[in-house]
């Protein structure tokens, strides 16, 4: 997994983290350290049985910055502190929160420098529960997170897996990388792209050669699930269809699978009836056999020949379709080429219709399939052309988003 480093929508946040009393704190440290290393600001808040677990030396070590106890609601400046917490942050996470915890904040209580900060502010709200089996589901705990649920608090988890009692099923706190994911839904909800409808393709679709084997090729899906997650960013809503990749959604990212080129049209042409943008990111294969055989070709029966026959070109068939509904409004292509880099992708971008294209030579080492990294030429309809020099793929995201926003404003 990449490590998680300069998130622009977490850089220069203020995030104030509740710690509770929970062996899952020390996921908690993780998350503080994640979080600051994405540029967020970080202010611990510990409760007295948190302490038990974890010490404020520790958070202070990965944020930089001050921890707070309850020593401190009884300090000089007790009587604004919970203020001025609650009023400087633009997230509030509570994390891991305790069945006590979670009581607390359902019934308004204020008892404790966490419970006041958290019902002086007015962030949004993350709640990621942990706790033993039977406590999770019990009926009081249950009304109680229904309760925070319906004033608008974001509950993340829990997950099911092993307890510290031995019991298995749901109280396991979620991974720091998810509740990060869940931030950042929360934190996009006023971006460029709200209430925008997105559809981004990823992966590169198999064609069976026989029930065993496929004709494929090396695409990861990296790009595109970059994509996907820039667009939460923003505050879209968004779909992702991918053929086979080992890349994880994005949280608040709606996910269809499918593999071959006839799956993904199917899919694409369906989902962008509603959209406002598609982002053709994926590599779709331009060939299938034409007749694949049931059984598995056996090596003893000699070199098989196989004849092939085009794919539907699900670029060419949402632009059709869009001249008699307008949308998508916005339709980006990607061209993965190894020759001629330029004139191919400005003959793609006349001959589909569309908006933009994203050229990149996969023939580089350090760019294009299968790697965290991309150098790519964007180029409008007018044949415009703008250089990206070698950059991360979300950072590239970043980038062809910006450019999608301002066609959308235009």
């Amino acid at each position: 997994m990449q490590s998680i480093t300069e998130i622009p929508i977490l850089n220069g946040r203020r995030v104030i983290l509740g710690v509770t009393g929970s062996i899952a704190a020390y996921k908690a440290v993780d998350l503080a350290s994640k979080l600051s290393q994405s540029g967020a600001e970080v202010d611990v808040i510990l409760t007295a049985a948190a302490r038990q677990f974890v010490t404020p030396i520790t958070f202070k070590s990965v944020t930089g910055r001050n921890v707070y106890t309850e020593a401190d609601l009884w300090g000089p400046e007790a009587h604004v502190l919970h203020v001025g917490l609650a009023e400087d942050a633009d997230a509030f996470v509570i994390a891991p929160a305790t069945a006590h915890t979670i009581a607390k904040l359902a019934s308004g209580e204020a008892d404790t420098l966490l419970t006041l900060a958290a019902l002086a502010s007015r962030a949004p709200l993350l709640i990621a529960p942990a706790m033993d089996v039977g406590m999770y589901e019990n009926a009081a705990t249950q009304a109680n997170i229904e309760t925070l649920r319906s004033r608008g608090a974001t509950i993340a988890g829990p997950a099911e897996g092993r307890m510290a009692s031995g019991l298995v099923g749901l109280g396991r706190m979620v991974e720091p990388a998810e509740l990060i994911g869940h931030l950042r839904v929360l934190l996009g909800k006023s971006g460029s792209l709200a209430g925008r409808r997105i559809v981004v393709t990823a992966g590169g679709t198999q064609e069976p050669l026989d029930p065993v084997r496929v004709i494929a090729n090396r695409s990861s899906g990296k790009q595109g699930f970059a994509l996907a997650q820039a667009a939460i960013d923003r505050g879209a809503s968004v779909v992702i269809i991918t053929a086979p990749s080992h890349e994880s959604a994005p949280v608040g990212v709606r996910r269809i699978d499918v593999e071959t080129a006839a799956q993904m049209k199917e899919a694409t042409v369906g989902a962008v009836t509603d959209a406002d943008v598609l982002l053709m990111a994926a590599a779709v294969a331009d060939f299938r056999p034409v007749d694949a055989p049931k059984q598995k070709i056996k090596r003893g029966e000699g070199i098989p020949e196989v004849r092939l026959e085009p794919t539907d070109d699900i670029l060419a068939s949402v632009s059709a379709q869009r001249r008699e509904t307008r949308l998508p409004r916005v339709i980006v292509g990607f061209a993965a080429e190894s020759q001629s880099l330029i004139e191919n992708a400005e003959k793609k971008l006349r001959d589909k219709g569309i908006d933009l294209i994203v050229a990149n030579d996969i023939s580089a080492d350090d760019a294009g399939f299968s790697v965290d990294t991309n150098r790519v030429t964007v180029i409008d309809a007018g044949g415009a052309a703008e250089e990206y020099p070698l950059m991360p793929k979300s950072e590239v995201a970043e980038r062809i988003l910006d450019r999608v926003a301002k066609l959308l404003e235009a």
